[in-house]
């Protein structure tokens, strides 16, 4: 795609979107919930205030690898304390561009944490449990994530229906233009989940124009067996809803290697394709993959690519995914265009890594109107 080509997309986003009525649009997003602390690792301290901090996982990497067979103390500094979860973060991302959401969700039980309060008053909150919570070690060229996972092993159905109720939640899933279920990784029973939700919700929703957004979220710990079973599950929710599963690039390797599909040499390069043959192998709606570059995706209909506004130094990059994820499915939910919607994901996650912040709709047409140019 040419640059005049991409910024022709981008300020037809913009227009897009200073007409789009969000608010007409419900979302119900699930079902994890973390408190999310955001760390920064110290190489060198000068003083209570000053410290150069390690600026690469190589280098965290050679650090570690220093003290085998001896000892290390790592000074980790938190340099926040956000809500996180793919769920929760998306969640957030929605409710800021302005649509109405349902979340469901460990966001604290019987009291929402803290956290999350802001997102408690600004969407509907139906918690199912305490929230798990993750140190975030972030580095100039990506994050290492620690979870301490003990509450997400009770999510299942049954607690979803005793929290929710099957009454209420058919009726959630029927309202929804957008169903958002993530973090298949970190959530043990979600096979089960996703099996009754075909069979006792999915499969008895009056038809309307309504889509269901899946996010694996990082795979590799899991069996091959587990992940097979999952996607063989996501071909069976598309015979009954709009089925969009996003991947990052490493995720759509493993899922690539999972359903035999031959690699190309540089993956990065050929996502677009990649998407394709991921996206006809299960026989979804849409496949979308997002390296931290742009992000591709694929229909039965088109393919298409976008570059989006990368950038060298972030200010905060736990979440970007999960913003790339929101502003993707609102885009779909708009009306744009694959490759419009491509823009729009790239552009939420951009603006979200450089204000550390979730944009409004609004900010996001001004952002797109003179979409800033990636920084290879």
């Amino acid at each position: 795609m040419s640059d005049s080509a991409r910024a022709e997309i981008a300020r037809s986003v913009s227009a897009k979107l200073q007409s789009a009525k969000p608010d007409a649009i419900h979302a119900v997003i699930g079902f994890d919930g973390f408190v999310d602390e955001i760390i920064a690792v110290v190489d060198k301290r000068y003083s209570v205030n000053n410290y150069d901090r390690i600026a690469t996982i190589t280098e965290f990497a050679a650090r570690a690898a220093q003290a085998a067979g001896k000892s290390a103390n790592l000074e980790l500094v938190i340099k926040q304390q956000k809500l996180g979860g793919n769920g929760p973060i998306m969640a957030n991302a929605l409710a800021a561009i302005g649509l109405k959401l349902t979340y469901i969700g460990n966001l604290g039980y019987p009291q929402v944490h803290a956290v999350f309060r802001e997102l408690a008053e600004r969407v509907e909150v139906l918690s199912l449990g305490e929230p798990c919570h993750t140190d975030a070690l972030e580095f100039d060229d990506g994050k290492l994530m620690f979870g301490k996972l003990g509450p997400i092993s009770d999510i299942s159905w049954e607690l979803l229906i005793e929290r929710v109720g099957k009454t209420r939640l058919a009726a959630l899933m029927d309202q929804a233009g957008l169903i958002g279920m993530v973090n298949w990784t970190m959530i043990p029973a979600m096979n089960d989940i996703w099996a009754q939700m075909i069979q006792k919700v999915l499969g008895n929703l009056p038809p309307k124009p309504r889509s269901l957004f899946i996010d694996l979220a990082d795979p590799e710990k899991r069996t091959r067996e587990d992940v097979l079973a999952g996607l063989k599950l996501l071909t069976q929710m598309a015979k009954h809803i709009d089925t969009i599963l996003g991947l990052n690039l490493k995720e759509a390797v493993q899922v690539a290697e999972v359903l035999k599909i031959r690699l190309p040499a540089d993956p990065e390069q050929n996502i677009e394709t990649l998407a394709a043959e991921i996206r006809g192998a299960l026989a979804l709606g849409t496949v979308v993959i997002h390296p931290r570059s742009g992000a591709a995706a694929a229909t039965a209909n088109e393919s298409c690519r976008f570059a989006g506004p990368f950038i060298q130094q972030p200010r905060i990059s736990t979440g970007a995914g999960d913003h790339f994820n929101a502003g993707f499915s609102a885009g779909r939910l708009f009306g744009l265009t694959l490759a419009e919607s491509l823009c729009l994901g790239t552009a939420t996650s951009g603006y979200y890594v450089r204000h550390a912040q979730s944009p409004t709709h609004l900010q996001l047409a001004d952002f797109c109107r003179n979409l800033p140019e990636p920084e290879f």
